[in-house]
C-alpha cells in the first residue's frame, strides 16, 4: 500500500493549536474532501496538484522522518489536506515503536480507527467563511474513533477553530457549546495566503487583538486565543 504525500518537512515548530511551539516533523498528506475558500495548503488539497504528490511506502515515509529528525524521537504531525482520507496505521505503529509521538489535524469529516493510536488529535471544524458545511454526526464519529471503548484512554483530543469575522465567531461559540468537554483553541485567520505576497504583520496583530477583545468583552473564558505563529515567522512560505 502506498500513501499520497504532498511533502515531508522539518524539524520545525508547530505553529498553532494545542502543540504550538513544539518541535515537529510534518507529514503533509495529499488530498482533501473540503475546498475551503481561504485554504493555505492548496498544494496538498486540490487534484490539480496530484501529479506533484509522491506515492510512498510506509518504509519510505518513515525513513524520511527519521533522517529529518536525526533519529531523535519527537512529535510527528499528520496534516494535509485531510490526512484522514488515508490509512496511516502502519506509519504510526512504526514511529511509536521508536519512541516518536503522533499528532493529527483534521476537520473531523472522516473517522479512522488509527485516531485511537495518536497522542494528540486536533479536530478543526471549518466555520462559515470557509464555504463548507460541517457534518456534526461525522465529527462526533471522529471522537468515538479516538476513544473506541470506555477503558481506552486514547489521545488528547482538542478542537481548534479559525475565526475570520463576526459570523465565524458566533459559529465558534455554538460549536463549542456542542462539545463543551473539548479544550478549545481559537486563532484569527490569514485572509491572504498567496505565497507570492508578503504577510502584513500589523494586520495579523490587529486581527489577533480583535479576537482577544471579542472573547474578553463577552467574558468567554473557555478558549485559548493564539496567533498563527508560523505565519508570523515565515509568512506563506511552504514547507516550514
Amino acid at each position: 500500500m502506498s500513501l499520497r504525500i504532498a511533502e515531508i518537512f522539518g524539524p520545525t515548530i508547530q505553529g498553532e493549536g494545542a502543540l504550538i511551539g513544539e518541535p515537529t516533523v510534518f507529514i503533509r498528506a495529499g488530498g482533501c474532501d473540503y475546498r475551503c475558500v481561504w485554504c493555505d495548503s492548496l498544494h496538498a488539497v486540490d487534484n490539480s496538484y496530484r501529479h506533484d504528490w509522491a506515492k510512498m511506502s510506509t518504509d519510505a515515509v518513515w525513513n524520511r522522518v527519521r533522517a529529518l529528525s536525526g533519529g531523535q524521537p519527537l512529535t510527528v504531525s499528520l496534516s494535509g489536506g485531510n490526512p484522514a482520507i488515508q490509512d496511516f496505521t502502519a506509519v504510526i505503529a512504526r514511529g511509536k515503536s521508536e519512541g516518536y509521538r503522533f499528532a493529527c489535524e483534521t476537520q473531523g469529516s472522516i473517522a479512522r480507527p488509527w485516531f485511537a493510536e495518536l497522542d494528540t488529535l486536533v479536530l478543526s471544524p471549518k466555520p462559515p467563511s470557509s464555504g463548507e458545511t460541517v457534518d456534526w454526526p461525522a465529527f462526533a464519529a471522529c471522537l468515538d474513533a479516538a476513544r473506541p471503548d470506555a477503558a481506552s484512554q486514547g489521545p488528547k483530543v482538542v478542537m481548534k477553530i479559525v475565526v475570520f469575522d463576526d459570523a465565524d465567531y458566533a459559529w465558534a461559540k455554538a460549536a463549542a457549546a456542542r462539545f463543551p468537554a473539548l479544550p478549545l483553541y481559537l486563532q484569527p485567520g490569514n485572509p491572504d495566503v498567496d505565497p507570492a505576497h508578503p504577510v502584513d504583520l500589523q494586520a495579523c496583530a490587529d486581527r489577533l487583538l480583535w479576537l482577544v477583545e471579542k472573547v474578553t468583552d463577552d467574558q468567554w473564558f473557555t478558549p485559548r486565543v493564539l496567533p498563527q505563529l508560523h505565519v508570523l515567522i515565515w509568512g506563506n512560505k511552504r514547507g516550514v
